[in-house]
């Protein structure tokens, strides 16, 4: 072999071996790319997740609140009115708690839309059952009225752990489950 054709051979073994090398780094940029989306994509559901498990316990605590604003007027010495009020807050804070569950069971996962749609019902029962009290309580101008009172305290205990069950939920999801959050 003479000299000339060392030369290219050698070039072509040179030429081969830089476009190995160039493809080499051209997958391992790829897969760093790939594994950066992932990453990416991975961060944004869990601030969507966050942000909208948020929104829940907000509208969730709301909610509760306008309940028991409610039941205070019932038990107080306000008029009809008042308690009529008191109806429109309930089913104002309900539109919205409403809202942030659908919001809940499209952000997922299933375990947490699942607690999230348990709890819905728990607190669509308080809810419809305080109203349920306020028209009797207008319709007799007559707030307090026992089997009510009895049955709201229920609905209330009933709603406790499910809130606690979907708090569990989104701490799973989000990676948090160490952390302790209490629940009113």
């Amino acid at each position: 072999m003479d000299a000339s054709i060392a030369a290219i051979l050698g070039a072509a073994i040179g030429a081969v071996g830089g476009l190995g090398g160039g493809l080499l780094t051209v997958r391992a940029q790829l897969r760093t790319v790939a594994a950066q989306h992932r990453a990416d994509e991975k961060r944004w559901l869990a601030d969507v997740r966050r942000g909208t498990y948020t929104d829940f316990v907000t509208c969730t605590k709301q909610l509760s609140n306008a309940i028991w604003k409610a039941s205070d007027s019932l038990h107080g010495d306000e008029a009809p009115e008042a308690w009529e009020d008191s109806f429109r807050s309930v089913h104002d804070a309900w539109t919205q708690f409403s809202a942030a569950s659908a919001a809940v069971t499209m952000a997922g996962p299933h375990a947490v839309s699942a607690a999230a749609e348990e709890l819905r019902r728990s607190m669509r029962n308080w809810e419809m059952l305080t109203g349920s009290w306020i028209r009797a309580s207008v319709g007799q101008g007559i707030g307090q009225l026992e089997h009510y009172d009895e049955r709201f305290m229920a609905a209330f205990e009933a709603k406790r752990p499910l809130e606690e069950a979907f708090q569990l939920a989104a701490r799973r999801a989000l990676g948090t489950e160490g952390d302790a959050v209490t629940t009113g």
